[in-house]
């Protein structure tokens, strides 16, 4: 609150909301410091991938389509844990932070506010983006370790990651504005390891019978794993389907939460 002068030793107030995009920038940091120091949740989206990537490049759980030699592993696990990084925050993690915060009613006491309502989703979109630098810092820095080889440009990457943070981001707000929290709960952990078996992550599509591997492509993590896979293993271009299938899960997940999101 700042102040003005009207005579001499004389202040008076002079009250009003900082502008806006200091107010989703404060917002912001406080969602991110909120998500690092929340143990559940790093568990879910640091330890948990790590430990996947470790574990199935060393050793040879799965038979995998590139072959025995650990690099042939790390290459196909590494663009599919990227994948499971970014449902796991974006996804899981914010639906499960958001529905007990509406539970708890702090998302009615944080929209009458100065911050509108969709500055606080910005904010919130934006911890989980800085979250998600974090998760692919880390990750990379893993794969390299263990022999990963990528290829690709950094732009292509960068619009899959971005596409799949706007899918799984509509969608996780959907359950937490229209579940309850504890059903959220189970939900969201439920989904995240029905995608890890089923999306491509760490078992190849083709190990699945045709007519469910045609079902599980259309997937939202099925499709950025595969393509990343794309990019990064095969050194393709634009991935324009998997790119496409994105755009369409991040349309409806977003309309539909902006439609049905209930604050209380």
């Amino acid at each position: 609150m700042s102040t003005r002068t009207t005579g001499a030793g004389t202040y008076a107030p002079r009250p009003g909301a900082a502008p806006l995009p200091r107010m989703i920038a404060a917002q912001a940091a406080l969602e991110t410091r909120l998500l690092l120091r929340h143990g559940e949740q790093l568990l879910l989206t640091i330890v948990i991938p790590t430990l996947l990537l470790v574990l199935f490049s060393a050793v040879d759980i799965i038979d995998l389509a590139d072959g025995g030699d650990g690099g042939g592993r790390v290459d196909f696990l590494a663009p599919g844990v990227l994948a499971l990084a970014v449902l796991s925050t974006a996804f899981t993690g914010q639906a499960i932070s958001t529905g007990f915060e509406r539970r708890y009613g702090v998302l009615k006491r944080l929209g009458a506010s100065p911050l509108p309502r969709w500055g606080l989703m910005t904010a919130k979109t934006c911890a989980v983006l800085v979250v998600e630098v974090l998760q692919v810092a880390l990750l990379t820095s893993a794969a390299l370790a263990l022999g990963w080889s990528p290829r690709g440009g950094p732009l292509a990457v960068a619009l899959l990651l971005v596409a799949g943070t706007a899918a799984f981001s509509g969608l996780g707000l959907l359950m937490a504005g229209t579940l309850r929290a504890e059903a959220t709960l189970a939900a969201a952990n439920l989904v995240f390891v029905l995608l890890l078996v089923g999306g491509g992550v760490v078992v190849p599509l083709d190990r699945f019978p045709a007519p469910v591997r045609g079902v599980l492509e259309w997937l939202p993590i099925s499709a950025l794993s595969e393509g990343l896979r794309e990019v990064l293993r095969d050194g393709a271009g634009l991935p324009w389907a998997q790119l496409a299938v994105l755009g369409g899960w991040a349309v409806v997940g977003l309309a539909a939460a902006a439609r049905f999101f209930r604050w209380e």
